[in-house]
C-alpha cells in the first residue's frame, strides 16, 4: 500500500526572503501570538489570577471572531502569497490589537494599587512608567501587524481592518468584564467550589504588578538576618 502524502503543520510555517534580513525578523515576529498564549497559560497557571482568566477568555473570544469575519468577508490573500486561508482580516494584526489595547485599558484605567488595604507597603509602577508600558505594547503590535504586510501574507487594508476589529473586540470586552466586576459577578465566581479549588484570586488590579510575594520574602529576610545578628551577638558575649 502507498503512503498518504504528508502535510505540513502550518501553525508555525513561515515563508520569508532569507537573505533579507528584515524578512528574517518578520518571520519571527509572526510567532508572538503563540508565545502569548503560552504566557497566558503559565500566567494563569503561576498567578492564578482571575484578571488574567478573563483577558484570555476575550482573547480566545477575538479569535472566534477573526474566524467568523474571515469566513464572511471571504477575501483571498495577496497574489504572491502562498500561504492557505482567507486573508481578510489578519488574524495576527488582530490577535495583538486586542492585547495591546486590553493592556492598556487595564494599566491605565483598572490597575489601582492604592485601593489595597495594604497600598503603604506596596510600591506599584508610577502611572508615567505604565504609559511607557503601554506604548511598547502598541509599537509590538504595530511591528507584527507591519510584518505581515512585509512578508506578503495581507494587504495594509486587511491588516488594518484586522488592528481595528481587535481594538473594538478589546474595548467591548473591557467594558463587559468591568460590568461583571462591578455587578459582583466576579467576586461571586470567586467564591464558587470549584474557584477556590484552583485557589484563583485577585490581587493584581489592586497591588503591585511585580509583588508576587514580595512583601512577605522581605519580611522574612529581614526577620532572619535580624536573627542572624542576634545570634553573633550573644556569641561575642559568651566568648567575653
Amino acid at each position: 500500500m502507498e503512503q498518504p502524502p504528508l502535510a505540513s503543520l502550518s501553525l508555525t510555517h513561515v515563508h520569508y526572503n532569507p537573505y533579507d534580513r528584515v524578512s528574517y525578523l518578520c518571520a519571527w515576529l509572526a510567532l508572538v501570538p503563540q508565545a502569548l498564549c503560552i504566557t497566558y497559560a503559565t500566567l494563569i497557571w503561576s498567578t492564578r489570577e482571575v484578571e488574567i482568566l478573563l483577558m484570555f477568555v476575550g482573547q480566545m473570544g477575538c479569535e472566534a471572531f477573526n474566524w467568523l469575519l474571515k469566513r464572511y468577508i471571504k477575501e483571498e490573500r495577496p497574489r504572491q502569497m502562498n500561504g492557505k486561508g482567507y486573508g481578510m482580516p489578519s488574524s495576527h494584526a488582530q490577535f495583538l490589537a486586542f492585547f495591546s489595547v486590553s493592556l492598556t485599558l487595564f494599566l491605565l484605567f483598572r490597575h489601582n494599587p492604592s485601593s489595597s488595604p495594604d497600598h503603604l507597603h506596596n510600591h506599584p509602577i508610577p502611572f508615567l512608567h505604565r504609559v511607557l508600558l503601554s506604548l511598547g505594547a502598541v509599537g509590538a503590535a504595530a511591528a507584527v501587524a507591519g510584518s505581515r504586510i512585509y512578508l506578503n501574507y495581507h494587504t495594509p487594508r486587511q491588516v488594518l481592518v484586522g488592528c481595528a476589529a481587535g481594538a473594538i473586540t478589546a474595548v467591548a470586552w473591557f467594558i463587559v468584564t468591568e460590568y461583571l466586576r462591578r455587578a459582583g459577578w466576579v467576586s461571586w465566581a470567586l467564591d464558587n467550589e470549584w474557584a477556590r479549588w484552583a485557589r484563583m484570586r485577585d490581587l493584581v488590579v489592586s497591588e503591585d504588578l511585580a509583588d508576587a510575594g514580595w512583601a512577605r520574602w522581605e519580611g522574612r529576610r529581614i526577620k532572619r538576618s535580624a536573627a542572624g545578628s542576634g545570634e553573633m551577638a550573644n556569641g561575642n558575649r559568651k566568648t567575653r
